[in-house]
Formats: structure tokens, sequence, C-alpha cells
């Protein structure tokens, strides 16, 4: 791969698309195309196939997904495996046809079973069931590994897989119906912190900045508190000079989760794309399993010290409610990534300096 190859980012506005992006242009890349929603349907087989036969790309990243958290994932179900196996079926066929020269496609730890031994290596997968609050989409990301893994071994393709643990970071979704855990408590806390300190024009900007349901900055005040309410952002005596702020977390705060600097796994993306081929990760084994590699940090933290960090680094006073009535999904899903380690790449930013970095990004 040179500087002047034609690199396709697909996802390109996402939290990884966007890290890997911007990861490339600082190394010197200078032909990279990326098409929003909007430009290109991912799920359109002939609008996909029309555009790799026009653009030509040499080299292709899959970014683009739809993801979300135990809320959207049990919401959602049919449209996970739908749209994720749409879009991956398109992209990685195509790469095949119209003759890239290696592929990367992102998938997710949650492909591993529920009970999988713990850290989780690759060769967990398809052991036993998965969780199921989001075994539609990891069945379609599993899928996808084994999509790349038979291509290349039918046809002689270099499609490489990579997982990764829970990420974070710049462009991370804040959507309090949709986002994953992290995102979704540095909001609620932040919004928290603001109606204790009755910091309302800070509540007005991000709610016009990421509205809730059509609630924006332009509504009500006790129609902006009622919408954070159900969103678990409670508030009962929000004219007291000290206002009692509750935040409602679902779940015990037991279950254990890894997380991932989503810049540091772009990262760990551009290496593997520059440095590793599928013969890099193919044993010497009659049956060709568990190609794909773990990208993380292996390291966890509990969603109860997890909310506790964040409630310290925003300076938040309130309380914490974990709502045990909720599920938790996987109790432990911890990467072990001594195969990328192994391969040459480690990481390096660990949870607080990331929440502060983030908190950061997201109050600018």
């Amino acid at each position: 791969m040179n500087k002047h190859s034609k690199i396709y980012i697909a996802g390109h506005l996402g939290l990884v698309g966007s890290a890997i992006w911007k990861i490339l242009q600082q190394k010197g890349y200078t032909n990279l195309i990326g098409k929003t929603k909007q430009e290109l349907d991912l799920m359109n087989a002939d609008a996909v196939h029309d555009f790799f036969a026009q653009e030509k790309p040499e080299y292709v990243i899959l970014a683009a997904a739809k993801v979300g958290g135990i809320i959207a994932n049990t919401t959602y179900r049919a449209q996970f495996i739908y749209e994720n196996l749409m879009i991956q079926n398109n992209v990685i066929h195509n790469a095949y046809v119209h003759g890239v020269k290696k592929l990367l496609f992102l998938g997710s730890t949650c492909i591993y079973p529920k009970d999988a031994p713990q850290p989780m290596s690759e060769d967990s997968l398809l052991t036993s069931p998965l969780e199921y609050t989001n075994e539609p989409y990891a069945i379609a990301k599993i899928a996808g590994i084994k999509m790349c893994e038979s291509y290349n071994l039918q046809y002689g393709t270099n499609f490489i897989s990579v997982m990764p643990t829970n990420l974070y970071g710049p462009h991370d979704n804040f959507n309090l119906e949709t986002s994953h855990v992290l995102p979704a408590l540095i909001r609620k806390i932040y919004l928290g912190s603001c109606i204790e300190t009755h910091n309302w024009e800070a509540i007005q900007d991000d709610v016009n900045t990421r509205p809730i349901e059509g609630i924006t900055g332009k509504n009500s005040q006790n129609e902006i508190l009622e919408i954070l309410a159900k969103y678990g952002i409670e508030c009962k005596n929000i004219t007291a000079k000290k206002p009692h702020v509750r935040i409602e977390i679902w779940g015990t705060g037991k279950p254990l989760r890894e997380f991932l600097w989503s810049e540091e796994m772009a990262a760990a993306c551009v290496y593997c794309i520059e440095n590793i081929d599928f013969k890099d990760v193919q044993e010497n084994n009659p049956e060709v399993r568990n190609t794909h590699i773990n990208i993380g940090t292996g390291k966890d933290i509990s969603i109860h010290d997890l909310a506790y960090t964040i409630k310290k680094i925003v300076g938040f006073k309130g309380e914490l409610f974990f709502n045990s009535s909720k599920p938790d999904g996987t109790m432990k899903k911890l990467t072990n990534p001594s195969k990328i380690h192994a391969l040459g790449w480690h990481h390096s930013i660990e949870i607080e300096e990331g929440i502060q970095k983030l908190l950061e990004w997201y109050t600018q």
C-alpha cells in the first residue's frame, strides 16, 4: 500500500471510520474515498456494484454498521441482523468482484459465546450459545468473519477481520435510546450535573445539538425535564438551591466491560491493513478457522466503577441508582489481545484518561 493508493472507508463519518480517516491523512495517504448514506446506500446491491465499478478502490475498510447498546439491540432485533448482513454482503462481495487488494472488516467481541472462557480468545468463536440480547447483531458479524475467511480460501482474496472490544471516543453516539453504556453515562451524568448547578444554558445547548424525541432547547423547562426523566435523569426539586438529581442506570452495575479509545482502534486498523495479510493469521491446520483478530486492552471495569469514575470526573454530586429490575447483559466480556500483541500492536490510553478526553470533546 502506497500513499497514493485509493482507499475506500465505508462508514467514514462514524466513530471508528472518522478516526481511521484522520490517521490515514496524518500518515500522508492522499486518495481516500468516503460516501454518506445519502450518497451511497450500502444495502442496495446495485448501487454498491456501480460504486466499485466506477471508483475501483484498491483497499477497503468496512467500518459501516448498524450499532447500538442493549436497549437498541433488544428493541430493533430484525433491523440489526438484516441491515448488517446486507451492508457486509454487498461490500465484501464487490471487493472480490472488483479485485480489491485487501479488505479490513470490523466486527465486535459480542461474537463470542455468553459463557466463553475469560479472557476471550479467538478460538472461543462458535463454541456455545450467544448472549440473547445482542444475538442478531452477533450472528451478522460472525457471518462477516466467515464470509471474509471463505472468500480468502476459495478465491485467494486478502480479507482481514478485526474484532474490537467496546469502543468510545470522538463522534460517539450519545443518543440516549441507542447509545452504548459509556457515552450514555457521560451524557446523563453531565446533564445531571448541569441540573444540580442550574446551568440551564448548557442543558439547552445539549438538547439543541442532540434533540431527544424531538425535544430541543426551544421547549419549556418542564418539557425538557420530563424527557430527561424518561431516560433516567430525574430531579424532584428543581427550584431548590441544591436540587437532588438521581441518575438511573440499567442493571446491577456488576457486569464487567472492557473499553478501548476509538482512535487507538483506528490506529490498530491502519496497522493491520499496512502490515498484516491473511497468511499471517492462517494456522497450518486442515480446517482453517478463527483467523479474525481481537483488538482490545485486556483490562476491564465494572459498570458500577465506570459510573462512579465518570461521576468524579464530571463533578456530579447527585445519586447514581442501579435499577436491578433491568437486564445486565453478559456479566463479563474481556478480550484476550495476545494475537494482536504478537503481530506488533498494543494500546496505550487507559480508561480514566479516555473518559476525560471524551468529556472534553463532548462539552466542546
